[in-house]
Formats: structure tokens, sequence, C-alpha cells
């Protein structure tokens, strides 16, 4: 009898790797760590049981699979950066104990708190003492105590410590879905996951303090949000600072002013970008290195207004998903008229499609636009090119049969590479994004069609052998897709380049082609956008090769220093004979020494300096300085300018 009752109360555990360990029911990861290797247990995070994050020492009731998670799964920074909001929210209420705490996230790298300080001065110049506090605290090693709570108990805590903030948290919650965390003498909200214990956090920084209205909305009260970072190592601290001092150089902001390449005005508006001279040539060169591409591809370039009537985005569900974050509709004369600036470019090309008849002999039909789009961005979360309520994307939308999704997915995929390998993008993963199987409701489509696009994707990135990712709630609203995610020459990781498989639209659009058969059938949509937007691209590829563009892309690739004005005439013809070759440079003829000439033209980052005196005057030549490479040497015109091809081709891969 006894035998039987400990089968019973014993569960099975998948691990990663498929092995299966049976353990006794209601033990926890940490357990099962321990059984392992006290070593494991001692970098134990948290837990991922069947799919989602929970604390290590939660009990687990039935059979499940079972990751152990570690400082290095994001997973595990994400546990370890939300109990360190709550260890700096404990360190605040030690010197400031009428502080109201709203909410306290971990983000992408780090955490914040938003906290009501009650009238009390807080700025930066505090941060110091918080850090110390924290450290403190941490030393202690205080268990993460996860209680259950019924509502009623919840909102009469928060009521004895006068906070509106949790009590209007709780006001969404439902009674039996509640639950505090307590660790030392502090106690929150909080549905979790944490660490076992904050012994685990051994390094701090707080980084910055801002103001954010309590839940986004201007309306209401402005908070302090403190923005911090913490590691198992001091280490990783240090060397986290490090990349910080180098983002800053970096900086596309900074960059951006430098090299003269855009700009914005409070007259002009917030969020909208104004393309000075420099940058409108380096994003001109861009955009036609993609059309060059697609046209190889078989894209044909289509234009759409920047603004489309309201019933346009009511058919493509862009008005339900976008209508709060757009501008204000555009009123005409007529009543009955209502327009909007377009948040995407693909319903438009939907009515382009459907403006002819077409046939199965025409597809795929690929239409390729650099479209600008608008969405209205709250101020607070506008960033420079990052993020801005006007921006252009590289759209392209392909219709296409149910056989061709495929091949025409993975022919996607290649020009995406293409654009990558040439901008030296080289460090990326390639990211499913499927949606959420526990949250349909904010997506369209039926469960049929989203069954075959994420097929079709996840069969094509196997075929094309990319490093792959699963995401799930990462879908459009209209269908899963392909996201590219990058990181720069200074680890940081960005999304660029999105392709998605859309069954959703040509259902909404009513599109229809004739096939082989002569039915009419409905074609599938492929959207794609290898740079994502031209205004993020840009941003990003200032920061990854922190102003030092690929030849090719250089706004001015050579300057031309004579040594004295007796030259200028002769640095003209250079000039002129090296624009004849497509090659775009200027000429200092500055009075001033060339020490100092050479300097600047360093600091402005142009790729050759060529240098004319007596002597390459004699010679019909210039005397050709690298960038980060030196002397060259003597060249004729033409040699330097077949020099300088050479290179731009290597960039381009031409001769690949």
């Amino acid at each position: 009898m006894l035998i039987f009752a400990q089968i019973f109360s014993m569960i099975d555990i998948t691990l990663p790797d498929g092995t299966i360990k049976q353990v006794d029911k209601n033990s926890t990861a940490m357990d099962l760590a321990l059984s392992i290797s006290e070593g494991l247990a001692r970098n134990v995070l948290a837990a991922e049981v069947n799919g989602s994050v929970v604390d290590a020492n939660l009990p687990i009731e039935a059979s499940a699979s079972l990751k152990l998670l570690t400082w290095n799964d994001d997973d595990g920074k994400s546990t370890m950066w939300h109990s360190s909001a709550h260890l700096m929210a404990e360190a605040i209420q030690f010197y400031y104990p009428n502080a109201k705490f709203a909410i306290g996230p971990p983000i992408e790298k780090g955490f914040y708190y938003d906290i009501d300080f009650m009238g009390e001065s807080f700025s930066e110049n505090d941060l110091q003492k918080i850090e110390s506090k924290m450290k403190e605290l941490a030393k202690a090693k205080n268990q993460y105590i996860r209680k259950e709570i019924s509502k009623k108990d919840a909102l009469s805590y928060f009521k004895t410590k006068e906070d509106p903030y949790k009590l209007e948290l709780l006001e969404g919650l439902e009674d039996g879905s509640i639950t505090f965390y307590t660790q030392g003498g502090f106690t929150d909200l909080c549905r979790g996951p944490h660490i076992p214990h904050t012994g685990f956090i051994k390094a701090v920084k707080l980084t910055a303090v801002a103001g954010a209205y309590w839940r986004g909305d201007e309306k209401n009260k402005q908070l302090t949000r403190i923005y911090g970072i913490t590691f198992p190592k001091n280490a990783e601290l240090n060397q986290h600072m490090e990349m910080l001092e180098e983002a800053k150089k970096r900086d596309h902001r900074k960059l951006g002013k430098e090299l003269g390449l855009f700009t914005f005005s409070q007259k002009v508006g917030q969020g909208l970008p104004l393309w000075l001279p420099n940058g409108t040539a380096l994003r001109e060169r861009l955009e036609g290195f993609l059309k060059r591409a697609q046209k190889k591809a078989g894209y044909e370039q289509v234009i759409t207004p920047h603004i489309g009537n309201k019933d346009l985005y009511v058919c493509s569900g862009h008005y339900e998903k976008y209508g709060e974050d757009s501008f204000q509709p555009i009123r005409t004369p007529d009543p009955n008229e209502e327009f909007y600036l377009k948040p995407m470019n693909c319903p438009h090309h939907c009515e382009i499609f459907k403006s002819s008849p077409k046939s199965y002999k025409d597809l795929p039909t690929r239409y390729a636009e650099f479209g600008t789009v608008y969405r209205y961005e709250q101020s607070g979360e506008l960033h420079g090119l990052t993020r801005v309520r006007g921006f252009t994307q590289d759209d392209a939308h392909i219709f296409c049969t149910q056989e061709q999704v495929k091949q025409e997915f993975k022919n996607v995929i290649d020009i995406v590479l293409y654009v990558l390998k040439t901008l030296e993008f080289t460090n990326f993963k390639a990211q499913i994004s499927l949606r959420d199987p526990e949250n349909k409701t904010k997506y369209i489509g039926s469960d049929e069609n989203w069954a075959k696009a994420e097929q079709a994707i996840m069969e094509a990135a196997a075929e094309k052998d990319l490093n792959t990712v699963i995401e799930y709630g990462e879908a459009a609203f209209y269908g899963p897709k392909l996201d590219f995610m990058v990181k720069d020459a200074i680890g940081r990781e960005w999304q660029l380049g999105t392709i998605q498989v859309d069954y959703n639209l040509p259902e909404r659009f009513e599109l229809e082609y004739v096939g082989s058969d002569n039915l009419k059938h409905r074609p599938v949509m492929i959207h794609r956008a290898p740079f994502g937007s031209m205004e993020r691209f840009v941003a990003v590829l200032i920061e990854h090769c922190g102003g030092d563009f690929p030849l090719w892309l250089t706004t001015n690739q050579f300057v031309i220093l004579p040594i004295s004005e007796k030259f200028n005439e002769y640095a003209q013809k250079v000039s002129d004979l090296l624009n004849n070759y497509d090659i775009r440079g200027l000429i200092d003829d500055r009075n001033e020494k060339i020490g100092k000439k050479i300097r600047d033209a360093e600091l402005a980052k142009r790729p050759f300096m060529l240098v004319i005196g007596e002597k390459e005057f004699d010679a019909n030549t210039v005397a050709v300085r690298q960038r980060g490479q030196g002397d060259q040497g003597s060249m004729s015109v033409d040699k330097f300018a077949e020099f300088v091809q050479d290179l731009v081709n290597k960039e381009l891969a031409i001769n690949d």
C-alpha cells in the first residue's frame, strides 16, 4: 500500500534535452537543481514550467516540462531585474517612509520604479545613498516570499497604507488571482516571479531619474521614475558601464548633429524629423541600394497617398488597432468624409492589387514603396530617430498563391540577409513571432489561416538554416512574422527587418485571382520591410558604425587638402575628375596649416584625404591618406578612382 501511494505521489519532469526525471509531487525547481548539483542550484534564478516563468521555489503539482533559468537566460535576467526593482523600493522606503510605489517592472536592460514621493524632493544626487542601501539589503539574503491573498485583504492592506496606486491596480484584478511578495521589510502587490533571495544581487547601478505620468496619461499625476540595473558580478557591471560610455559616443542624436544628417524643430512638430542634405544623400543611397536589389528580384515600385479614407482603415482593421494612436481625423467640407494620416501602407497596396483583374499567371505580384506613415506616439516616448511620429517604411507586399508562399518567403529572407551582410550586421538571430495561444482576441482571422501562416514561416526559416527563436504573443494583429534581431558593434540588440505572412487582409479586402481551373481564388499576402523604417535603421546604422559609414554610403568620400592656395586650381581639377567617376568629395582650401586640415578631416570621419603639394602637382598625382590606415602613397587620379571603386564593389558584394 505504501509503495502504491509513493508511485502516485511522483511526477515526471521533462528537461530541455528530453531527459525525464521523477520527483516527488510538489517538489520545486530548486529541489531538482540541488539533485543535479549544488553549483547549478547556486545559479538558478527562476524556472520555466510548461512555458511559464515561475519562482524557483514554487511547488510543481503535476508532471511538466521544466527549464532552469540562470543569468545566461533572458528570462533569468528579467526575473532578477524585477526583484531588483523591489529591492530598490525597499531601500527608498527606508529613507522616504511616506513614498507611494506605483509600478516597477523589468525592462530590456534593467528595471525602473515609478514613485510618488508625496512632495519630498528627489534628484540624481540621491541615487548614491539608495545604491548603497540596496547593496546593504542584498547582503542580508532575504527571501522573496510569495503569498496568495484575497482581494478584500489586499484592499484593506493598501487602504491602511493610503496607497492610491495599488488600490487602483487592485480594481482590475479578480479575487483568487492576487499575490503579494515580501522581502525584508518591504511588501508589494506583484504577480512575480522573483529570484529566491536578495543575495543574488551583487552589483548595483541606478542610472537615471525621469518624470512619468501615472499609467502614461498626461492628465494624471507625474511620478518620479528611477532607472537601474543590477548584475551577479561587479565585473559585469563594469563592462556594462564601459558599454554605456561607448554608447554615449555613438549616440545617433549626437553624431547626427555633428555630421549634419538630421534635425528636429518644435515649429514643425515633435517626432517629425527634418533630413539635412548630408542625411538626405545617405538615405537616398540606402533607398537606391534596396531599389536595385528589389528590381532584380522582380518588384514593381508604386506610390500611394499620405492619407486615406477612414473606411479603408476600418476595412483593414488598422482603425481598430491604431485608432487611438493616430493623429486626429482630417475633416473636409463634406460632412460625410473623414480621412486619416496612414498608419500603414498595406491597405493602399491591397487596393492597387484590386484595381485590375488578376490571373494566376500574374502571380506573384510584388509591389514596393518607400511609404511614409504616421502614428501619434506620446511625447515622453519620442527618442531621436528611433521613436518618431512620422517615418518611412521600405514596404513591399507580395500577392501570391498558396503554393508560392514558402518560396517567396525564402526569397525575401535572401534580400534581408543581403542587406544585413552588406551593412556588416553579422551578429543576428531570426525571431519567429507567433500569436499568443492564450489570448487570441487581439488578432484577426481564423485558426486555420493562422496555422498555415505559422507553418510556412517555420518551414522557410528552417530551410534557410537560420538561427531562430520562437516568441509567442509577438505576432502582428493580422499574421505571424519573422523578425531579424540584430546585435550592433557594442552588443545591443535591435529589431531590424521583418517578414510577415497574411491570409487575413486578402479576406478583408476580398482580393481575388482567377486560377488555372478558371475559378476565383484568394491570394496570400506577404508583408516585408528589410530596413523596417528608414529613420530607425539609419539611427541604428549610425550607432553601429559610430558614424564611420561604409565607403559606398559616405557623403564625402574624400577631401582634397592643398598645402597652399597656389594648388587650389589643381585641387579643383582633381575634384572634377573624381566627380566624373561618381566619387564624392570636397576641397578644404582654408588658409590653415596642413596638420590642422588633416586633424579636422579625421574628426569629420573623411575616408580619404588627398594631400596636394609641389611634388603632387608636378607629377599630376595626389598623396593618399586613408582614415584608420595611414599613408597609401602617391597615386594618379585614375588609379585612386579605381582603388575607391574596387573598395565600393567589395562592400556591395558586387563580385559575389
